[in-house]
């Protein structure tokens, strides 16, 4: 009877209703706040099987609303037993669903109250390496205050070293105890409350929270040479204020810009911004129902980037190259020339496009040609940017114009071919081997002949060889052909499989 006396008297002092929900708590995901939550939770014997199952259903509450991830908040589980069990740590889930289910999924430690091995633990995950040092830090520790043992000094360290201490206690908990080690104010950050009227502090202590991780501050998550967007976390509402936006240039004697923004509005694009010049902005917050700071935001934006800047070839046939360009500036470029002619002295032509093109074929070329491409930008503002690169077009590979097998004898035949003259470097014979084929030619070999050469004589050919000739040119092999001869004795061509087929 005392303790719940006691425990009636407390909650009566450290519930009182809350002024904190400035934010308006929406019923989705929270996109408040960034840091890390660590979850102590006492899972010893001390603990009855009730009291885990509702500490874990409370849990889930809690923290349902928040958004996770990097950049948003991570939470991890670290339970108190004979030895501390992490049952997961804080990059394990980037989403609600995933650590709904973990929680769901969490047995039971039993054994001994081990507080101090798993406060070590703990400060390990929140202050060791691989933590991120600028986050907020919060340490959630859930116990029935049965025999937590030595936790002043590790809990002490861990303040001293940012981490931010909050306390829930369902059992007789030594009060005294307990409110050295919480982070001040003890009011907010101090909760003794029986298991069955555990969910009465859930909005309580996740505003408490959201004040300890909320993320105030400015960032810019997107800028060019004349532009800029501007992000922040939300901190008031369309029905409880407004955001006033002031940004200028770093430099003497420049003005100062000044917006009015929504009070739903997360971010906001500047543009008309000059290019390599630095600037600063500063959003405050405006609202009847409570202060807020001004948050400010230093950057630089983008040298300008005249177009064109990248040309590119693509495409490329014998008679034709596809032309690409950008970056693509149509509020800026009136029209683009294209002006191209074969080196060293061919005629020029050219083309001319409007502002919003940036790719275009230059067709009626001549194969096997080097081109020289020039592509300009003319401004509306009357100056010019131009680009020059070089295209070739493909040479044109005629294909071998017949191919006939004569058979010479036990494993022999006599190939003759007919191609085309014009730019032939040779020929590129390859046929499937019989008795003398290696290893190294894995079943077949090859012959290259040069190109006043129609024909040639192979022996020692596999039963039903099959020989295919290509016509080589300057940059690659035309399309030749094959045919599968039956080298047996007795046989006339006209009773081989003479099918000519592309190689």
């Amino acid at each position: 009877m005392k303790w719940f006396g006691l425990s009636c008297f407390l909650l009566g002092v450290l519930l009182l209703p809350s002024t904190r929900n400035v934010l308006g708590l929406p019923d989705t995901a929270l996109n408040c706040c960034e840091g890390d939550i660590l979850l102590l939770l006492d899972s010893s014997g001390s603990v009855s099987s009730y009291e885990f199952s509702r500490l874990l259903r409370f849990l889930s509450e809690l923290l349902l609303p928040f958004s996770l991830g990097q950049g948003q908040v991570r939470v991890g589980l670290l339970q108190v037993g004979t030895e501390p069990h992490l049952e997961f740590g804080l990059d394990t889930h980037s989403t609600q669903h995933g650590l709904q289910e973990a929680l769901r999924r969490t047995k039971q430690l039993q054994g001994d109250t081990n507080t101090d091995a798993a406060l070590r633990l703990a400060k390990g995950l929140l202050t060791g390496a691989g933590s991120q040092s600028e986050h907020p830090k919060v340490l959630l520790w859930l116990t029935d205050g049965v025999r937590p043992g030595r936790v002043d000094e590790p809990m002490e360290e861990l303040r001293k070293l940012g981490v931010s201490v909050l306390v829930v206690s369902t059992g007789h908990g030594n009060y005294q105890v307990l409110r050295k080690v919480v982070t001040p104010p003890i009011e907010n950050h101090l909760y003794f409350v029986d298991i069955d009227d555990i969910s009465i502090i859930t909005q309580d202590l996740r505003e408490a929270i959201i004040e300890l991780i909320h993320a105030e501050r400015l960032w810019v998550v997107q800028v060019s040479f004349q532009s800029a967007v501007l992000q922040w976390r939300p901190v008031i509402n369309s029905n409880t204020g407004f955001y006033e936006l002031h940004y200028n240039a770093v430099l003497p004697g420049t003005r100062y810009h000044r917006r009015i923004l929504p009070g739903d509005s997360s971010w906001v694009e500047i543009s008309d911004l000059q290019p390599d010049t630095s600037y600063t902005a500063s959003l405050t917050p405006k609202s009847n129902e409570d202060y807020f700071k001004t948050l400010s935001v230093t950057f630089t934006t983008l040298s300008e980037v005249l177009s064109p800047a990248v040309v590119t070839v693509s495409d490329s046939g014998p008679d034709q190259v596809r032309v690409s360009w950008g970056p693509l500036q149509p509020d800026q470029v009136r029209m683009y020339k294209i002006e191209y002619g074969a080196l060293p002295s061919g005629q020029v032509s050219i083309v001319t496009l409007h502002g919003h093109q940036n790719s275009t074929v230059l067709a009626g070329l001549q194969p096997d040609t080097l081109y020289l491409v020039t592509v300009s930008a003319l401004y509306s503002t009357g100056k010019e940017r131009s680009v020059s690169v070089k295209a070739c077009t493909q040479e044109v590979l005629p294909s071998l114009v017949d191919l006939q097998l004569t058979s010479v004898g036990h494993g022999a035949i006599q190939a003759q071919w007919r191609g085309h003259e014009e730019g032939l470097r040779g020929y590129w014979l390859r046929w499937d081997g019989g008795e003398t084929q290696s290893l190294f030619h894995q079943g077949s070999s090859y012959l290259y002949l040069p190109p006043g050469t129609l024909s040639t004589h192979l022996t020692h050919l596999a039963p039903r060889s099959r020989v295919c000739v290509s016509p080589v040119y300057r940059t690659a092999r035309g399309q030749g052909l094959c045919c599968t001869a039956d080298t047996q004795p007795g046989l006339t061509p006209s009773e081989w499989t003479n099918t000519h087929t592309h190689t």
